[in-house]
């Protein structure tokens, strides 16, 4: 799904062409992606109104396709709470990172330009500068990752992709928070770039799932502290 953000003042950008109630549910999903709403935080149509200085009706019909997506629930009384997913739904969520990770590596040693190299290198470098900031970290990593994907050529992968990302927001604190992973992640991260420089798209995947599949024990390190 397209990101666009909203403006310093909380208000919202919308694009030409875009639909109010569009606007609004991209904003609470760049939310979700931002971490300004966690799971088992409560949602109100008036108070999202009000931060996004839009009136109630185009914030009820975003809540709606979010509770239809799954990621947020009744909230018992008035609005709604973002859901906190089980551990069997994170097991089931990284397999399918794991595949579609795979996937993109792979797709993007066969089709990546010079120049998408090269802006894979640029984003890693960027991470690297970033270590004292997991925030900042996990933003650059979800670029990187992103950037994969476009160079996939693939674009029911990538929005596929993007759909995870959004359910990877649900999750909470980056991983990068686990002692140790942001310089591991690195050398993960570079040895995939590398392959697929190399135009090695078996290498690739392998690296790619090899990747998400430590990402995923550093995520259930995080679990196993809540």
């Amino acid at each position: 799904m397209a990101r666009r953000p909203a403006k310093a003042d909380g208000s919202i950008v919308r694009g030409a062409g875009v639909a109010l109630g569009e606007a609004v549910f991209r904003s609470l999903c760049e939310a979700l992606q931002a971490g300004s709403y966690r799971a088992g935080d409560r949602l109100r149509e008036e108070e999202v109104a009000q931060r996004l200085k839009v009136s109630r009706t185009p914030v009820r019909e975003a809540l709606g396709r979010l509770a239809a997506r799954g990621f947020v629930e009744p909230a018992g009384g008035r609005g709604v709470i973002v859901r906190n997913l089980d551990i069997s739904e994170v097991l089931e969520l990284y397999a399918m990172r794991e595949i579609m990770e795979g996937a993109a590596a792979r797709l993007a040693a066969e089709h990546a330009s010079a120049p998408e190299v090269d802006a894979l290198r640029d984003i890693e470098q960027a991470l690297e500068a970033s270590e004292t900031d997991a925030a900042e970290m996990a933003r650059l990593n979800r670029a990187f990752h992103e950037a994969i994907c476009r160079a996939a050529r693939n674009r029911y992968l990538d929005n596929a992709s993007r759909e995870l990302q959004d359910w990877i927001a649900l999750l909470g604190p980056t991983t990068f928070t686990v002692t140790g992973r942001p310089s591991t992640s690195h050398g993960e991260h570079q040895a995939i770039i590398d392959a697929i420089a190399a135009r090695d798209g078996s290498k690739a995947e392998q690296l790619a799932r090899a990747h998400i599949r430590e990402a995923l024990r550093c995520r259930l390190k995080l679990l196993q502290k809540q």
